[in-house]
């Protein structure tokens, strides 16, 4: 039986950005430098290194979809000023994107939920992180598995780098609940697109 062109086309474009992702890890796990991307928002720019030794499968997933342009017109659908600011999985009118399938939870790697880093957001299941991140805006040490209330945590794969200035804005504008965001910013906060720099 012949697959339409179309799925054809989205088999290439996975595959594709499944070999990217998997460079990207491989340099990195072979002592090159590690991954960057560069996240360009409505507020400004923030750029972020991806730490593939310490979180390869993280980061290998987080890449695939950076290099299918996933993120590309989703926002911040979630801004907590003393916590986090959260997004990666919803368009402006609140349609949440299809994704991948869920990725093993790797919270074990020592990193620390500290200011600045990236977190794979997920539900109450430990291993069903997708495409959604969260920056840390503050030290969040009990997201961390040694004191994490499930026993499990959230796994760090990153940190900014620059434009903490950026995060510090969008933590600060003003939200509402929503009945899909508990603090949905007011204004639209737009992950313009997520591009890997090196």
């Amino acid at each position: 039986m012949k697959l339409p062109a179309v799925c054809l086309t989205l088999a290439l474009s996975c595959l594709v950005a499944t070999i990217f992702a998997q460079d990207a890890v491989k340099k990195a796990s072979e002592g090159g430098a590690n991954p960057v991307i560069i996240i360009e928002t409505s507020l400004g720019v923030i750029k972020a290194e991806l730490y593939a030794e310490k979180a390869p499968i993280t980061v290998k997933n987080f890449l695939a979809y950076v290099q299918k342009g996933y993120y590309d017109a989703t926002i911040f659908h979630r801004v907590i000023p003393n916590f986090m600011i959260q997004g990666g999985g919803f368009e402006v009118n609140g349609t949440q994107k299809p994704t991948d399938a869920p990725i093993k939870n790797e919270s074990t790697n020592g990193l620390r939920n500290e200011r600045g880093t990236l977190v794979m957001a997920r539900t109450n299941v430990p291993d069903s992180a997708t495409a959604q991140f969260f920056i840390n805006v503050v030290d969040n040490s009990f997201l961390d598995k040694d004191h994490a209330q499930d026993g499990v945590g959230y796994a760090v794969f990153g940190k900014v780098t620059e434009g903490m200035d950026v995060v510090d804005k969008i933590r600060h504008v003003k939200t509402a609940r929503s009945n899909w965001s508990e603090a949905l910013p007011i204004e639209p906060v737009i992950i313009k697109s997520i591009r890997k720099a090196k």
